[in-house]
């Protein structure tokens, strides 16, 4: 009988442990946000250019684009990004956004995997960000081409979710 009072706790903790991952990898626990976020306008910036060049605003998009919010050391950064640059190959315009990340770390992920973005801003602190109202990485945002946004999703894009939900609020956005 001791035995089994002595195991109690560690039966706990991985009955804790095995119902905390099932929650964590369920099916749609990324999904695009249809309140609050939707339809307002996409805060102005002025972000520093990675590399060389003038600042990233807001400033000369007629066309919806999307922003893409993203940094080197996130995994599902990783994960999505051959996605981003099918996007771009397809004459989609993504605005890069580096997220509290170091510039070279940044220039060495996209020299890694190719640079799917028309310009990428440091956003070393966050603040841009969050004034998106980014909750974690990576996030895509639709901008409509009178820049209000559109649609945001959060989590990592998926040929499924661009089919579903980028491309058709891209169309919409027009």
């Amino acid at each position: 009988m001791n035995r089994w009072a002595a195991l109690a706790p560690l039966a706990v903790l991985l009955l804790v442990v095995v119902v905390g991952a099932l929650l964590l990898m369920r099916p749609g626990q990324h999904q695009t946000i249809t309140t609050g976020q939707m339809d307002r306008t996409a805060p102005a910036y002025s972000l520093p250019r990675l590399g060389r060049g003038a600042a990233v605003t807001k400033a000369g998009h007629r066309q919806p684009y999307l922003i893409n919010v993203f940094a080197s050391w996130c995994t599902p950064c990783r994960a999505e990004h051959d996605q981003l640059l099918a996007l771009q190959s397809s004459g989609i315009e993504i605005v890069g956004v580096a997220y509290k990340d170091a510039p070279d770390d940044t220039q060495r992920f996209l020299q890694e995997l190719g640079d799917p973005y028309s310009a990428v801003g440091v956003d070393r602190a966050g603040a841009f960000a969050l004034d998106l109202g980014i909750t974690g990485v990576p996030e895509t945002y639709v901008i409509s081409s009178d820049g209000r946004i559109r649609a945001v999703y959060r989590g990592p894009l998926t040929a499924d979710v661009i089919q579903r939900e980028i491309l058709p609020a891209l169309r919409a956005a027009r």
